[in-house]
């Protein structure tokens, strides 16, 4: 807050930019704007009602004087930000010199006298200047002129770098004079921590269904086309001695396969790895939809077995098949997607 209130009261040179129009269309001012330093600017009535309704009210108060030119007072800010305040509210556009000279100050009065367009401006242009340093003035800024794109802006950095925030003069004056501000930051932040976890756990999980997925395919492949060392006994292994294009997956599979046909222990005996393909063998007949033409052994059974189970409301298997089940359609999608995209490049390539 001590360097927003230097930066308020310091007093900068003005932009030279007219703040009346030079075109001579225009008539000649009507009123004047009058800034701290007893400065009269001259404008035009119909610019600042048309502008802004705050100004548009203060021009249609009653008058004492009705012959001398009605004057508007603007004050608390420097000379040149009432003359850029003046100039972009004839302009839809803002320059990056009225931005970074006199961000702060317009961004002020866009809001006391209401003036969206120009205060979203503002906002969006003192976001793109966010430091460590004034980030902490600029979210106080923020609050008071209830500029929500630039508060958030301010607490995304605040939690990006707070510790480098937290040695700043600024830091320090907010935990003098504004604990619920600075309760409201650490809340913030709190936040956006467990958000980043749960978005981490999410993407966690999703690469576990995406892997329960691609060992389903593995596990259908096996059974019916067969690959390097497994296959289904009318198909000669000698023929399949390349691997496939999801090696690493499929020889995990095809190695508790083999265990399995050979373990004395099963899963009765509490061997672990039988344990696994027994559950693989049970995932895949939740979500088999190719009924009694499936070649993946004890299929049939599986499902024989999970239709007793769901009238127990066996909830949690079911909801993992529906986890995998939707992993496997966002991988399809993901792959069409790649393969459009190949497609258009190799046509536009073509085309050259």
């Amino acid at each position: 807050m001590v360097q927003l209130k230097k930066r308020l009261a310091a007093r900068r040179r003005p932009i030279y930019a007219p703040p009346v129009a030079v075109s001579a269309d225009m008539p000649d001012p009507d009123i004047y704007v009058v800034t701290s330093e007893g400065i009269r600017i001259p404008a035009h009535t119909k610019i600042l009602a048309s502008a802004s309704t705050i100004l548009e009210e203060i021009i249609e108060r009653p008058k004492n004087d009705l012959s001398a030119i009605p004057e508007i007072p603007i004050l608390g800010v420097p000379y040149g930000a009432v003359c850029a305040f003046l100039v972009l509210l004839r302009s839809s556009e803002s320059s990056d010199e009225h931005i970074e000279m006199y961000g702060v100050h317009l961004l002020a009065l866009s809001h006391v006298y209401s003036v969206e367009q120009l205060k979203m401006r503002c906002a969006r242009g003192l976001a793109e200047r966010l430091t460590v340093e004034n980030v902490v003035d600029m979210i106080q800024l923020a609050r008071l002129c209830h500029a929500p794109h630039l508060y958030l802006k301010c607490m995304k950095l605040l939690s990006k770098d707070f510790k480098s925030v937290e040695g700043t003069e600024g830091w320090k004056f907010l935990q003098e004079h504004d604990p619920n501000l600075e309760l409201e930051i650490l809340q913030f932040i709190d936040e956006e921590e467990q958000r980043k976890q749960r978005a981490k756990k999410g993407r966690e999980s999703l690469k576990l269904y995406m892997d329960l997925s691609e060992a389903m395919d593995c596990l259908v492949h096996i059974c019916t086309e067969g690959c390097t060392c497994v296959s289904p006994y009318n198909i000669d292994t000698d023929r399949n001695k390349g691997p496939c294009s999801n090696f690493s997956i499929c020889h995990g599979i095809q190695l508790l396969l083999k265990h399995f046909g050979t373990c004395e222990k099963k899963v009765k005996g509490g061997c672990l790895r039988c344990v696994q393909t027994w559950q693989l063998f049970r995932l895949h007949s939740s979500i088999c939809e190719q009924g009694d033409e499936c070649k993946v052994p004890l299929c049939r059974q599986f499902k024989v077995t999970e239709e007793r189970r769901r009238r127990r409301n066996d909830s949690r298997w079911r909801l993992l098949a529906r986890k995998v089940i939707s992993a496997k359609a966002i991988s399809s999608l993901s792959s069409s997607l790649k393969r459009k995209r190949v497609e258009e490049s190799m046509t536009k390539s073509a085309e050259k």
